[in-house]
C-alpha cells in the first residue's frame, strides 16, 4: 500500500503561480512513476505531468512550458510548480503513484487538492 498526501492548492489570480507537493509513504517500488492528474467539473480526469524513478518526464500539451514536475527521492515527494496559471487550469489536482511490478502495475491516489484560478 502507498499513502499520498497532497498540499499546496488554493486560489490564485490568472498569471500567478502555485506549487503542489505530494508526500508518498508505504511500499514504493524501485521502478515507479509519480504524477499529477486533474479533474475539472463535468470533465474526465486527465494527466497533467508524470516523472519516473529514472527522471523521465512527460507533460500534457496544455501545460508544457508553464508547469514543471520534479521529485525528491530521499523524501519520496513529488512537486508540481505551476506558473502562468490560466482559469482553465482550475480543477481538483490528484497525486498518483504507479508502482511497476514484475507482473503488474499498481495505482494509488491522493485525496486531491483544489486549484482555482480566477480571471
Amino acid at each position: 500500500q502507498v499513502q499520498l498526501v497532497e498540499s499546496g492548492g488554493g486560489l490564485v489570480q490568472a498569471g500567478g503561480s502555485l506549487r503542489l507537493s505530494c508526500a508518498a509513504s508505504g511500499t514504493i517500488f524501485s521502478d515507479n512513476a509519480l504524477g499529477w492528474y486533474r479533474q475539472a467539473p463535468g470533465k474526465q480526469r486527465e494527466l497533467v505531468a508524470v516523472i519516473t524513478s529514472g527522471g523521465t518526464t512527460n507533460y500534457a500539451d496544455s501545460v508544457k512550458g508553464r508547469f514543471t514536475i520534479s521529485r525528491d527521492n530521499a523524501k519520496n515527494t513529488v512537486y508540481l510548480q505551476m506558473n502562468s496559471l490560466k482559469p482553465e487550469d482550475t480543477a481538483v489536482y490528484y497525486c498518483n503513484c504507479n508502482n511497476k511490478g514484475r507482473w503488474a502495475t499498481y495505482d494509488y491516489w491522493g485525496q486531491g487538492t483544489q486549484v482555482t484560478v480566477s480571471s
